[in-house]
């Protein structure tokens, strides 16, 4: 599991969040909603240990990464897809994949990630430049995963893309969580988080507002979206 405490941080004197709390289990998904500049992908970034000035404990397990430096969180099992893939264009899929793959891999092979991605299996030679949106996406939640990771952090993985792309990352956020990672996601695709979430948190302002379960966000969709998505 992932803890997350009074997690507090921003960008040069703007101070962005205001003590998180978050909780993401193993082979679950928790899902992180909120208006723009609310401080969803700050929290992400804090976690990740690329805000040098954020403040809080962060712990996987028993481990306590709060302080540490990015490799050293990865290192650990945390893995992180931001918003816009951010992979290698010039970089073929196989160079993405192996430049940050675990040496030696312990769970996440090459083998076993392409499996999980037969449209990558199909392209390893290409450009990532020459990819699909989709088929971008899924090698940069590949890249993620080729680090061995327990829990996997991803920023809008469905911004911009087609909704059988979509449906397709759904599927693949279902296979991860059944293989035992814990999945936390900021998406504005409200469908997609009331299919693939176990719980989502409503975050305002720089704090968690709201924490629901599924079936009491699903019931209270209409409201939490009036109250705290709607401009």
């Amino acid at each position: 599991m992932l803890r997350v405490e009074s997690l507090e941080g921003g960008y040069g004197s703007g101070k962005v969040l205001f003590g998180i709390d978050l909780e993401a289990p193993k082979g679950e998904v928790t899902s992180i909603i909120g208006r723009n500049g609310v401080g969803k992908t700050t929290t992400l970034k804090a976690i990740m240990g690329l805000l040098p000035e954020a403040a809080g404990t962060v712990v996987l397990d028993d481990d306590d990464l709060s302080g540490r430096p990015v490799h050293s969180v990865v290192r650990a099992g945390i893995g992180y897809v931001p918003e816009g893939r951010q992979i290698f264009p010039a970089l073929t899929v196989l160079e993405n994949l192996r430049v940050g793959q675990r040496k030696p891999p312990r769970v996440w092979t090459e083998e076993r990630v392409l499996d999980l991605f037969p449209n990558l299996k199909n392209r390893i030679r290409n450009p990532g430049r020459a990819l699909s949106g989709g088929e971008q996406q899924m090698l940069a939640i590949a890249r993620a995963l080729v680090t061995d990771v327990r829990v996997l952090m991803l920023d809008e993985p469905t911004q911009g893309l087609a909704p059988k792309v979509v449906e397709q990352i759904g599927d693949v956020i279902g296979r991860l969580k059944a293989e035992g990672v814990a999945i936390l996601l900021v998406e504005q695709n409200l469908n997609l988080t009331s299919n693939v979430s176990d719980r989502v948190l409503v975050l305002s302002k720089g704090k968690v507002v709201e924490t629901l379960g599924i079936d009491e966000f699903k019931r209270d969709e209409e409201r939490v979206h009036s109250q705290w998505l709607t401009l």
